[in-house]
Protein backbone atom coordinates (compact mmCIF):
# COMPACT_ATOMS: atom_id res chain seq x y z
CA UNK A 1 0.00 0.00 0.00
CA UNK A 2 1.35 3.25 -0.65
CA UNK A 3 1.56 6.22 1.89
CA UNK A 4 0.43 10.00 0.50
CA UNK A 5 2.74 12.44 1.83
CA UNK A 6 0.56 15.18 3.21
CA UNK A 7 3.51 17.22 4.86
CA UNK A 8 4.13 21.03 4.42
CA UNK A 9 7.76 22.02 5.07
CA UNK A 10 8.11 25.81 5.62
CA UNK A 11 10.89 27.71 4.48
CA UNK A 12 12.65 30.41 6.70
CA UNK A 13 11.36 33.33 4.57
CA UNK A 14 13.34 36.45 3.88
CA UNK A 15 13.56 38.73 6.64
CA UNK A 16 15.12 41.90 5.22
CA UNK A 17 17.16 42.80 2.51
CA UNK A 18 20.76 41.37 2.62
CA UNK A 19 20.01 38.84 5.42
CA UNK A 20 21.12 35.31 4.78
CA UNK A 21 20.77 33.61 7.94
CA UNK A 22 19.09 34.18 11.06
CA UNK A 23 19.35 32.51 15.07
CA UNK A 24 16.49 30.79 16.65
CA UNK A 25 15.53 32.25 19.76
CA UNK A 26 12.66 30.51 20.50
CA UNK A 27 10.22 28.23 19.60
CA UNK A 28 6.59 28.98 20.62
CA UNK A 29 5.60 25.57 19.59
CA UNK A 30 6.86 21.51 19.96
CA UNK A 31 6.61 18.65 18.30
CA UNK A 32 2.74 17.37 18.21
CA UNK A 33 1.29 20.59 18.79
CA UNK A 34 -1.77 21.90 16.66
CA UNK A 35 -1.21 25.59 14.67
CA UNK A 36 -3.56 27.56 12.59
CA UNK A 37 -2.49 29.69 9.61
CA UNK A 38 -0.70 32.52 10.57
CA UNK A 39 0.49 31.52 14.11
CA UNK A 40 3.86 32.52 15.66
CA UNK A 41 5.70 29.35 16.12
CA UNK A 42 9.32 30.69 16.53
CA UNK A 43 10.89 33.93 17.15
CA UNK A 44 14.30 34.56 15.39
CA UNK A 45 17.01 36.55 15.85
CA UNK A 46 18.58 38.42 12.56
CA UNK A 47 21.46 40.98 12.20
CA UNK A 48 19.11 43.89 12.81
CA UNK A 49 16.55 42.83 14.82
CA UNK A 50 14.16 40.11 16.86
CA UNK A 51 11.41 38.95 15.14
CA UNK A 52 8.38 36.97 15.20
CA UNK A 53 7.87 34.40 12.13
CA UNK A 54 4.40 33.04 11.91
CA UNK A 55 3.41 29.67 10.03
CA UNK A 56 1.40 29.92 6.66
CA UNK A 57 0.14 26.20 7.53
CA UNK A 58 -2.20 24.93 9.51
CA UNK A 59 -2.09 21.23 11.40
CA UNK A 60 0.07 19.28 13.33
CA UNK A 61 3.56 19.94 13.98
CA UNK A 62 5.58 16.97 12.84
CA UNK A 63 9.34 18.28 13.18
CA UNK A 64 11.04 22.09 14.41
CA UNK A 65 14.23 22.20 12.20
CA UNK A 66 16.84 24.03 14.10
CA UNK A 67 17.19 24.46 17.90
CA UNK A 68 17.39 27.79 20.13
CA UNK A 69 20.84 29.04 19.49
CA UNK A 70 21.51 27.46 15.80
CA UNK A 71 21.44 29.67 12.69
CA UNK A 72 19.37 28.60 10.02
CA UNK A 73 19.63 29.67 6.36
CA UNK A 74 17.12 31.64 4.60
CA UNK A 75 14.89 29.06 2.23
CA UNK A 76 15.58 26.34 4.52
CA UNK A 77 13.39 24.13 6.34
CA UNK A 78 11.99 25.39 9.36
CA UNK A 79 8.55 23.14 10.41
CA UNK A 80 6.83 20.45 9.07
CA UNK A 81 3.49 20.96 9.48
CA UNK A 82 1.28 17.39 8.53
CA UNK A 83 -2.79 16.32 9.13
CA UNK A 84 -3.18 15.83 12.75
CA UNK A 85 -3.22 12.41 14.12
CA UNK A 86 -6.07 10.53 12.44
CA UNK A 87 -6.94 12.72 9.88
CA UNK A 88 -7.81 11.41 6.27
CA UNK A 89 -7.77 7.61 7.23
CA UNK A 90 -4.11 7.83 8.99
CA UNK A 91 -4.33 5.71 11.76
CA UNK A 92 -3.01 7.54 14.99
CA UNK A 93 -0.07 4.91 15.37
CA UNK A 94 1.22 5.77 12.24
CA UNK A 95 1.13 9.25 12.87
CA UNK A 96 2.89 8.58 16.26
CA UNK A 97 6.08 6.26 13.98
CA UNK A 98 5.74 9.63 11.30
CA UNK A 99 6.38 11.89 14.22
CA UNK A 100 9.02 10.20 15.87
CA UNK A 101 10.87 9.69 12.72
CA UNK A 102 10.49 13.12 11.57
CA UNK A 103 11.33 14.97 14.69
CA UNK A 104 14.74 15.61 14.26
CA UNK A 105 15.97 15.22 17.83
CA UNK A 106 17.18 11.42 17.43
CA UNK A 107 14.39 9.92 18.15
CA UNK A 108 14.13 7.81 14.69
CA UNK A 109 14.53 4.51 13.47
CA UNK A 110 18.15 2.70 13.61
CA UNK A 111 19.64 3.40 9.91
CA UNK A 112 17.70 6.21 9.36
CA UNK A 113 18.61 9.99 9.20
CA UNK A 114 15.90 13.12 10.35
CA UNK A 115 16.44 13.92 6.65
CA UNK A 116 17.59 17.68 7.56
CA UNK A 117 20.84 18.49 9.10
CA UNK A 118 21.56 21.74 11.12
CA UNK A 119 24.11 23.98 8.55
CA UNK A 120 24.91 26.39 12.02
CA UNK A 121 26.44 25.30 15.15
CA UNK A 122 24.10 23.28 17.78
CA UNK A 123 24.27 23.90 21.19
CA UNK A 124 25.01 20.73 23.41
CA UNK A 125 22.31 19.07 25.65
CA UNK A 126 23.71 19.30 28.81
CA UNK A 127 24.72 16.05 30.48
CA UNK A 128 22.71 15.12 33.93
CA UNK A 129 25.23 13.44 36.33
CA UNK A 130 23.15 10.32 38.09
CA UNK A 131 25.27 8.36 40.73
CA UNK A 132 24.87 4.58 40.06
CA UNK A 133 23.33 2.62 42.42
CA UNK A 134 25.39 -0.29 43.34
CA UNK A 135 23.75 -3.64 41.55
CA UNK A 136 21.70 -5.76 43.65
CA UNK A 137 21.40 -9.77 43.18
CA UNK A 138 18.11 -10.74 41.26
CA UNK A 139 17.43 -14.36 41.35
CA UNK A 140 17.88 -15.75 37.23
CA UNK A 141 13.92 -15.49 35.51
CA UNK A 142 12.79 -16.36 32.80
CA UNK A 143 12.30 -13.67 30.28
CA UNK A 144 8.53 -12.82 30.18
CA UNK A 145 6.81 -13.22 26.88
CA UNK A 146 6.55 -9.97 24.56
CA UNK A 147 3.06 -9.40 24.85
CA UNK A 148 0.55 -9.59 22.03
CA UNK A 149 0.76 -6.73 19.56
CA UNK A 150 -2.80 -4.88 19.00
CA UNK A 151 -4.12 -5.68 15.21
CA UNK A 152 -4.47 -2.44 14.31
CA UNK A 153 -0.62 -1.78 14.12
CA UNK A 154 1.34 -2.44 11.70
CA UNK A 155 4.15 -5.33 11.52
CA UNK A 156 6.79 -2.68 11.23
CA UNK A 157 5.40 -0.55 13.96
CA UNK A 158 4.73 -4.05 16.07
CA UNK A 159 8.42 -4.39 16.47
CA UNK A 160 9.16 -1.08 17.83
CA UNK A 161 6.36 -1.30 20.15
CA UNK A 162 7.87 -3.58 21.67
CA UNK A 163 8.36 -2.94 25.36
CA UNK A 164 12.36 -2.62 27.08
CA UNK A 165 13.60 -5.76 27.84
CA UNK A 166 14.79 -5.82 31.70
CA UNK A 167 12.82 -3.02 32.74
CA UNK A 168 9.66 -4.01 33.99
CA UNK A 169 6.94 -6.46 32.66
CA UNK A 170 4.47 -4.07 31.57
CA UNK A 171 4.40 -2.58 27.99
CA UNK A 172 5.08 0.47 26.73
CA UNK A 173 4.36 2.84 23.25
CA UNK A 174 8.21 3.21 22.49
CA UNK A 175 8.64 3.63 18.80
CA UNK A 176 12.26 4.63 18.87
CA UNK A 177 15.34 2.63 19.41
CA UNK A 178 17.07 5.31 20.86
CA UNK A 179 14.35 6.24 23.27
CA UNK A 180 14.15 2.17 24.36
CA UNK A 181 18.35 2.26 24.94
CA UNK A 182 18.12 5.74 26.77
CA UNK A 183 15.92 4.05 29.15
CA UNK A 184 17.48 1.19 29.22
CA UNK A 185 21.13 2.79 29.95
CA UNK A 186 19.41 4.76 32.79
CA UNK A 187 17.37 2.05 34.56
CA UNK A 188 13.27 3.22 33.80
CA UNK A 189 10.53 1.53 32.70
CA UNK A 190 8.99 3.30 29.97
CA UNK A 191 5.89 1.55 31.16
CA UNK A 192 5.83 3.72 34.27
CA UNK A 193 6.52 6.86 31.93
CA UNK A 194 3.34 9.41 30.46
CA UNK A 195 4.07 9.84 27.06
CA UNK A 196 3.54 12.55 25.74
CA UNK A 197 3.07 11.30 21.89
CA UNK A 198 0.33 10.73 20.01
CA UNK A 199 -1.42 7.64 21.35
CA UNK A 200 0.61 7.92 24.42
CA UNK A 201 3.50 7.15 22.82
CA UNK A 202 6.47 7.48 25.10
CA UNK A 203 8.96 10.43 23.50
CA UNK A 204 13.00 10.80 24.71
CA UNK A 205 11.49 14.11 26.14
CA UNK A 206 9.50 12.10 28.44
CA UNK A 207 12.96 9.94 29.47
CA UNK A 208 14.40 13.05 29.65
CA UNK A 209 12.28 14.55 32.17
CA UNK A 210 12.22 11.26 34.17
CA UNK A 211 15.96 11.60 34.38
CA UNK A 212 15.94 15.32 35.17
CA UNK A 213 13.17 14.82 38.16
CA UNK A 214 15.92 11.90 39.67
CA UNK A 215 18.66 14.26 39.34
CA UNK A 216 19.65 15.29 43.10
CA UNK A 217 22.40 17.76 44.18
CA UNK A 218 25.80 17.51 44.31
CA UNK A 219 25.08 18.17 48.61
CA UNK A 220 22.63 15.17 48.72
CA UNK A 221 24.44 12.46 46.66
CA UNK A 222 26.62 11.40 49.52
CA UNK A 223 24.89 11.91 52.45
CA UNK A 224 26.78 11.84 55.58
CA UNK A 225 25.53 8.75 57.03
CA UNK A 226 27.25 6.87 54.01
CA UNK A 227 31.17 8.57 54.93
CA UNK A 228 33.56 5.85 55.97
CA UNK A 229 33.47 5.68 60.15
CA UNK A 230 36.88 6.54 61.22
CA UNK A 231 37.42 3.14 62.85
CA UNK A 232 37.23 1.84 58.96
CA UNK A 233 40.14 3.67 58.53
CA UNK A 234 43.76 1.91 58.44
CA UNK A 235 44.83 1.58 62.14
CA UNK A 236 48.29 3.64 62.79
CA UNK A 237 49.65 0.55 64.09
CA UNK A 238 49.81 -0.79 59.90
CA UNK A 239 51.59 2.64 58.99
CA UNK A 240 55.45 2.44 59.01
CA UNK A 241 58.10 5.17 60.58
CA UNK A 242 58.67 5.73 56.19
CA UNK A 243 54.98 6.72 56.33
CA UNK A 244 54.85 8.90 59.28
CA UNK A 245 57.44 10.89 57.96
CA UNK A 246 56.64 14.24 56.35
CA UNK A 247 57.60 14.56 52.77
CA UNK A 248 56.47 16.72 49.32
CA UNK A 249 54.30 14.71 47.02
CA UNK A 250 55.59 14.62 43.39
CA UNK A 251 54.17 17.72 41.48
CA UNK A 252 52.26 15.48 38.97
CA UNK A 253 50.65 13.59 41.89
CA UNK A 254 49.23 17.18 43.77
CA UNK A 255 45.54 17.73 43.49
CA UNK A 256 44.53 20.53 40.90
CA UNK A 257 43.30 23.34 42.93
CA UNK A 258 39.52 23.26 43.22
CA UNK A 259 37.87 25.91 41.51
CA UNK A 260 34.73 27.48 42.59
CA UNK A 261 31.14 26.87 40.68
CA UNK A 262 31.24 29.61 38.02
CA UNK A 263 34.79 29.93 37.75
CA UNK A 264 35.38 29.02 34.28
CA UNK A 265 35.76 31.67 31.36
CA UNK A 266 32.63 33.16 29.60
CA UNK A 267 32.35 32.62 26.12
CA UNK A 268 29.92 34.90 24.10
CA UNK A 269 29.67 34.07 20.99
CA UNK A 270 29.24 36.71 18.46
CA UNK A 271 25.90 36.06 16.70
CA UNK A 272 22.80 38.13 15.66
CA UNK A 273 22.51 41.64 16.36
CA UNK A 274 26.02 41.65 18.13
CA UNK A 275 27.30 40.04 15.49
CA UNK A 276 26.21 42.90 13.02
CA UNK A 277 27.60 45.13 15.17
CA UNK A 278 30.87 44.01 15.31
CA UNK A 279 31.03 43.64 11.52
CA UNK A 280 30.39 46.87 10.91
CA UNK A 281 32.16 48.87 13.26
CA UNK A 282 35.29 46.31 11.86
CA UNK A 283 34.14 47.40 8.70
CA UNK A 284 34.10 51.02 9.33
CA UNK A 285 37.58 51.30 10.73
CA UNK A 286 38.87 49.80 8.27
CA UNK A 287 37.49 51.77 5.66
CA UNK A 288 36.74 55.30 7.10
CA UNK A 289 39.66 57.51 7.75
CA UNK A 290 37.91 58.96 10.36
CA UNK A 291 38.54 62.37 12.85
CA UNK A 292 37.56 63.47 15.60
CA UNK A 293 37.26 66.96 16.73
CA UNK A 294 35.35 68.51 19.64
CA UNK A 295 34.35 71.83 21.47
CA UNK A 296 32.92 72.70 24.77
CA UNK A 297 29.72 74.82 24.76
CA UNK A 298 27.62 76.82 27.04
CA UNK A 299 24.60 75.11 27.13
CA UNK A 300 22.97 77.12 29.73
CA UNK A 301 20.64 78.89 27.21
CA UNK A 302 19.69 75.80 25.30
CA UNK A 303 18.11 73.94 28.45
CA UNK A 304 16.43 77.83 29.47
CA UNK A 305 14.73 77.75 26.49
CA UNK A 306 13.72 73.91 26.99
CA UNK A 307 12.26 74.72 29.81
CA UNK A 308 10.16 78.04 28.56
CA UNK A 309 8.50 75.75 25.75
CA UNK A 310 7.73 72.97 28.16
CA UNK A 311 6.49 75.55 30.86
CA UNK A 312 4.26 77.22 27.92
CA UNK A 313 3.11 73.66 26.53
CA UNK A 314 3.46 71.14 29.28
CA UNK A 315 1.28 68.38 27.47
CA UNK A 316 3.63 68.34 25.07
CA UNK A 317 7.19 68.33 26.24
CA UNK A 318 10.20 69.23 23.96
CA UNK A 319 13.09 66.94 24.89
CA UNK A 320 16.94 68.07 24.55
CA UNK A 321 17.36 65.31 22.52
CA UNK A 322 14.81 66.82 20.12
CA UNK A 323 16.77 70.30 20.22
CA UNK A 324 20.11 68.89 19.35
CA UNK A 325 18.16 66.84 16.71
CA UNK A 326 16.93 70.30 15.07
CA UNK A 327 20.16 71.99 15.59
CA UNK A 328 21.78 69.10 13.51
CA UNK A 329 19.48 69.42 10.79
CA UNK A 330 19.83 73.04 11.00
CA UNK A 331 24.04 72.28 10.41
CA UNK A 332 23.16 70.07 8.01
CA UNK A 333 21.45 72.49 5.84
CA UNK A 334 23.82 74.44 5.56
CA UNK A 335 26.72 71.81 5.24
CA UNK A 336 25.83 68.98 3.18
CA UNK A 337 28.06 67.71 2.35
CA UNK A 338 28.51 65.51 5.89
CA UNK A 339 24.73 64.13 5.08
CA UNK A 340 26.77 62.00 2.19
CA UNK A 341 28.46 58.56 2.30
CA UNK A 342 31.21 57.49 -0.13
CA UNK A 343 30.58 54.70 -2.90
CA UNK A 344 33.65 53.01 -3.05
CA UNK A 345 32.63 50.67 -6.02
CA UNK A 346 31.67 53.78 -8.25
CA UNK A 347 34.53 56.02 -7.05
CA UNK A 348 32.13 58.75 -5.87
CA UNK A 349 30.61 61.24 -3.18
CA UNK A 350 26.57 60.55 -2.87
CA UNK A 351 25.11 63.16 -0.93
CA UNK A 352 21.70 62.52 0.44
CA UNK A 353 18.70 64.40 -0.43
CA UNK A 354 16.83 63.75 2.96
CA UNK A 355 18.49 63.95 5.93
CA UNK A 356 17.68 60.49 7.52
CA UNK A 357 18.72 61.09 11.41
CA UNK A 358 20.35 57.92 12.92
CA UNK A 359 19.99 58.04 16.89
CA UNK A 360 22.24 55.89 18.92
CA UNK A 361 20.21 53.24 21.44
CA UNK A 362 21.62 51.63 24.41
CA UNK A 363 19.59 48.05 24.51
CA UNK A 364 19.72 44.91 26.52
CA UNK A 365 21.09 43.30 23.20
CA UNK A 366 23.76 46.07 22.08
CA UNK A 367 24.19 49.40 20.28
CA UNK A 368 21.17 49.95 17.89
CA UNK A 369 21.07 52.78 15.32
CA UNK A 370 17.06 53.37 14.49
CA UNK A 371 16.53 56.06 12.03
CA UNK A 372 14.28 58.73 11.49
CA UNK A 373 13.47 58.95 7.76
CA UNK A 374 13.42 62.54 5.93
CA UNK A 375 14.05 64.16 9.62
CA UNK A 376 13.92 67.64 8.00
CA UNK A 377 10.57 67.68 7.52
CA UNK A 378 9.33 67.54 11.03
CA UNK A 379 9.02 70.45 13.39
CA UNK A 380 10.72 70.02 16.60
CA UNK A 381 7.70 68.92 18.77
CA UNK A 382 7.27 66.08 16.03
CA UNK A 383 11.08 65.10 16.59
CA UNK A 384 10.46 65.01 19.78
CA UNK A 385 7.61 62.51 19.98
CA UNK A 386 9.16 59.97 17.44
CA UNK A 387 12.52 60.33 18.77
CA UNK A 388 11.06 58.76 22.18
CA UNK A 389 8.60 56.35 20.38
CA UNK A 390 11.21 55.08 18.09
CA UNK A 391 14.26 54.98 21.41
CA UNK A 392 11.51 52.64 23.23
CA UNK A 393 10.17 50.77 20.45
CA UNK A 394 14.65 49.90 19.34
CA UNK A 395 14.53 48.92 23.71
CA UNK A 396 11.78 46.10 23.28
CA UNK A 397 13.35 44.55 20.00
CA UNK A 398 9.39 45.62 18.12
CA UNK A 399 11.09 47.22 15.06
CA UNK A 400 11.16 46.12 11.99
CA UNK A 401 14.54 45.36 10.22
CA UNK A 402 13.74 48.34 7.63
CA UNK A 403 13.76 50.85 10.54
CA UNK A 404 17.80 50.00 11.76
CA UNK A 405 18.86 50.83 8.21
CA UNK A 406 19.94 53.46 5.50
CA UNK A 407 20.94 56.81 7.77
CA UNK A 408 22.44 59.18 6.83
CA UNK A 409 23.88 60.96 9.88
CA UNK A 410 23.92 59.60 13.64
CA UNK A 411 23.19 61.74 16.70
CA UNK A 412 24.95 60.14 19.66
CA UNK A 413 24.12 61.34 23.43
CA UNK A 414 26.63 59.34 25.05
CA UNK A 415 26.01 62.11 28.02
CA UNK A 416 23.04 60.06 29.07
CA UNK A 417 25.67 57.36 29.98
CA UNK A 418 27.82 60.32 32.68
CA UNK A 419 30.46 60.68 30.55
CA UNK A 420 31.66 64.37 29.15
CA UNK A 421 33.40 62.96 25.68
CA UNK A 422 34.25 60.34 23.57
CA UNK A 423 35.54 59.33 19.93
CA UNK A 424 32.99 57.09 18.36
CA UNK A 425 33.57 55.09 15.16
CA UNK A 426 31.20 56.32 12.45
CA UNK A 427 27.98 54.73 11.59
CA UNK A 428 29.08 52.72 8.30
CA UNK A 429 28.72 53.77 5.50
CA UNK A 430 27.59 56.93 7.21
CA UNK A 431 30.13 60.15 6.94
CA UNK A 432 29.43 61.67 10.23
CA UNK A 433 28.49 61.25 13.62
CA UNK A 434 27.68 64.10 16.16
CA UNK A 435 28.26 63.05 20.46
CA UNK A 436 27.08 65.33 22.78
CA UNK A 437 28.34 64.67 26.59
CA UNK A 438 26.77 65.41 29.72
CA UNK A 439 25.28 69.05 31.17
CA UNK A 440 27.15 69.43 33.93
CA UNK A 441 27.58 72.98 35.76
CA UNK A 442 31.66 73.88 35.43
CA UNK A 443 33.39 77.82 35.78
CA UNK A 444 32.85 79.51 32.35
CA UNK A 445 33.68 83.06 31.56
CA UNK A 446 30.87 85.09 30.48
CA UNK A 447 31.77 89.03 29.61
CA UNK A 448 34.93 88.72 31.81
CA UNK A 449 33.00 87.26 34.82
CA UNK A 450 34.04 83.97 36.28
CA UNK A 451 30.23 82.39 36.23
CA UNK A 452 28.64 78.53 36.93
CA UNK A 453 27.05 77.46 33.61
CA UNK A 454 25.90 74.35 31.85
CA UNK A 455 28.69 73.05 30.18
CA UNK A 456 28.92 70.14 27.35
CA UNK A 457 31.58 69.00 25.01
CA UNK A 458 30.15 68.29 21.82
CA UNK A 459 32.29 66.23 19.53
CA UNK A 460 32.34 65.62 15.64
CA UNK A 461 33.57 62.74 13.82
CA UNK A 462 33.75 62.60 9.40
CA UNK A 463 35.18 60.61 7.06
CA UNK A 464 37.84 62.67 5.88
CA UNK A 465 37.41 61.63 2.30
CA UNK A 466 34.09 63.63 2.12
CA UNK A 467 35.32 67.32 3.67
CA UNK A 468 38.05 68.70 4.79
CA UNK A 469 38.44 70.13 8.00
CA UNK A 470 36.91 73.63 7.32
CA UNK A 471 33.65 71.96 6.70
CA UNK A 472 33.83 69.86 9.69
CA UNK A 473 35.16 72.80 11.60
CA UNK A 474 32.38 75.18 10.32
CA UNK A 475 29.50 72.40 11.19
CA UNK A 476 30.57 71.98 14.45
CA UNK A 477 30.61 76.00 15.24
CA UNK A 478 27.47 76.10 14.17
CA UNK A 479 26.22 73.76 16.51
CA UNK A 480 28.30 74.82 18.96
CA UNK A 481 26.99 78.89 18.43
CA UNK A 482 23.09 77.49 18.22
CA UNK A 483 23.64 75.49 21.29
CA UNK A 484 25.02 78.42 23.10
CA UNK A 485 22.42 80.73 21.24
CA UNK A 486 19.22 78.64 20.33
CA UNK A 487 18.03 82.26 18.61
CA UNK A 488 19.74 81.54 15.65
CA UNK A 489 17.91 78.31 14.99
CA UNK A 490 15.13 81.26 13.74
CA UNK A 491 16.65 82.09 10.99
CA UNK A 492 17.16 78.80 9.61
CA UNK A 493 13.66 76.93 10.24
Amino acid sequence: MTTVDRTQVFLLPDLGEGLAEAEIVEWRVAVGDTVTVDQTVVEVETAKAVVDVPCPYAGLVVALHGAAGEMRPVGQPLITIAPPAGVGGEPAEHAAYREEERAGSGNVLIGYGTGHGGTGRRRRRPRLAIAPEPPAATPAVAPAATPAVTPAVAPAVALALAPVAGTGTGSALVISPIVRRLAREHGIDPATLRGTGPGGVVRRVDVEAALAAQATPLAQATPLAQATPLAQATPLAQTTPLDLAPRLAPVSARPEPVRAAGDEDLVIPLTGIRKAIADKLSRSRREIPEVTIWVDADATALVQTRRAINAATPDQPVSILALLARICLSGLRRFPQLNAHVDTEGQRIVQSRGVHLGIAAQTDRGLLVPVLRDAQLLTTRELSVALAETTAAARAGALPPARLTGGTFTLNNYGVFGVDGSTPIINHPEAALLGVGRIVDKPWVVDGQLAVRKVTQLSLTFDHRVCDGAVAGGFLRHVADCVEQPALLVANV
